[in-house]
């Protein structure tokens, strides 16, 4: 659910400024802490410093410079306290300018100081984070991604963002997304076509490397490698939006390949409690700068490590995790387009990948 902007407002505000910039009025930007650990071993962890910053899709295009802490949790439905956060669907709000204010769903990125992205380098890695999602019914989900944007938010390469990744810039995802308001510092108003009240879709897309670590709700999850024909993030055009990254891209959802009873409500994995969810990149050779080969999902729950589901659909192996025999034998066993399947290469992963996600 991304929140878009109306078309008028759009062409009132650039009749004076096309770049991307902080606004005019002298609002502080201040992003909420958000702690994290990093771990040699097992056991053997230290508690990182680091924030979050909202989506520049989310900001107001004209009325305030910042956002501050408390509009991060009044406003958008953003909370955190130490290690944990909690974004909030719907936010009912009320300014002096904005009397019955609403605001759905947020999109922020973990940052490794006031102005650039986290960075993470996957590979020979596991990445963990403990979701609840008991309260996201049919119809809603969470997510937590990973994508390959630029660290400062694209504001050295390109001289029309003036923002950066301090205030939310230079988002890009494996569909291309058209409806970012502004790609590579420009605004991408050419040929914009509006949704509904929040989404639209302009001439050009945002595209870059993506996996999804998880995307879910209390019903069904799922992991999804989007691969890729280029390794930098790139603006697309139009049509050619559709074709250049794997939109659909690899997903194992163990309800989707037969498992109906494995996760879910008093499932296998109960998702009435809190979960661990735990996403392995292992390479061919054991090293981080090895070839990745697979992506395997663990959880834990309950204190109990539960392996990954397997797949049971006729044509298919019993495959339980992300490789590139499975992404062909998916899209193959459900009639699906192959778009890049046909030539899976996990090691077009990124060694550090950066813009860690929550949706």
């Amino acid at each position: 659910m991304i929140r878009s902007f109306a078309l008028t407002s759009l062409a009132s505000f650039f009749a004076t400024a096309c770049a991307q910039q902080p606004g005019a009025f002298q609002q502080v930007e201040s992003h909420p802490m958000l702690a994290w650990q990093k771990c040699v071993t097992a056991g053997l962890c230290q508690t990182q410093a680091g924030w979050i910053t909202l989506d520049a899709d989310w900001r107001p295009l004209h009325s305030t410079e910042g956002v501050d802490s408390n509009w991060y949790s009044y406003i958008y439905g953003v909370n955190t306290s130490g290690n944990s956060l909690q974004l909030n669907y719907i936010t009912q709000y009320w300014t002096t300018s904005n009397p019955n204010g609403r605001n759905m769903g947020s999109r922020v990125f973990l940052m490794a100081d006031n102005t650039h992205y986290q960075l993470f380098k996957l590979k020979n890695r596991e990445t963990r984070f403990d979701v609840d999602a008991s309260n996201l019914p049919c119809g809603v989900k969470g997510s937590l991604y990973f994508v390959a944007m630029d660290a400062d938010g694209g504001m050295q390469k390109y001289p029309d963002n003036n923002a950066g990744a301090q205030y939310g810039t230079g988002y890009c995802d494996g569909k291309c997304s058209r409806s970012v308001r502004f790609i590579n510092g420009e605004a991408n108003t050419w040929d914009w076509s509006q949704i509904d009240e929040w989404r639209g879709n302009g001439f050009y897309g945002s595209c870059c490397l993506e996996i999804d670590a998880w995307e879910g709700n209390s019903i069904s999850s799922a992991l999804t490698y989007h691969a890729c024909s280029l390794v930098d993030p790139y603006r697309c055009e139009d049509v050619e939006c559709d074709y250049i990254y794997d939109k659909d891209g690899c997903d194992f959802n163990s309800y989707r390949n037969g498992d109906t009873t494995f996760y879910g409500n008093r499932g296998l994995i109960d998702t009435t409690k809190k979960m661990s969810i735990i996403t392995q990149f292992y390479t061919i050779d054991g090293t981080d700068m090895g070839i990745l080969s697979e992506i395997r999902r663990v959880y834990v729950q309950d204190g109990k490590v539960v392996q990954n589901s397997k797949v049971k659909i006729s044509g298919m192996s019993a495959h339980d995790s992300i490789t590139g025999d499975y992404c062909n034998a998916q899209a193959t066993a459900f009639g699906e387009p192959n778009d890049l399947h046909s030539t899976v290469d996990l090691s077009r992963i990124l060694h550090s990948i950066g813009g860690w996600c929550w949706q």
